[in-house]
């Protein structure tokens, strides 16, 4: 394979963290990675950042948190009817 470039791998790194790119790209994406220390740092945030995004997603708010906006809400809507 062949080094793809800084401009092709940041162009296309979502993709890549994502597995949506082909075999080819993939294997020049990890390829110019593995010997670009600047891509492999934007790649390293890029992936921490989905990562603490997916995690949070998953995250539930606590109980009392709910309770609380639910009456907050619920209060908003009587006063502006």
């Amino acid at each position: 394979m062949t080094d793809c470039g800084c401009e092709k791998a940041r162009r296309d790194l979502e993709e890549y963290l994502r597995n949506e790119v082909c075999h080819t790209e993939h294997t020049d994406i990890t390829e110019h990675l593995a010997t670009c220390a600047e891509c492999r740092d934007e790649a390293l945030v890029a992936r921490t950042l989905t990562e603490v995004v997916a995690r949070a997603c998953r995250e539930a708010a606590p109980e009392e948190l709910r309770d609380v906006v639910l009456s907050r809400l619920r209060t908003a809507q009587a006063t502006h009817h």
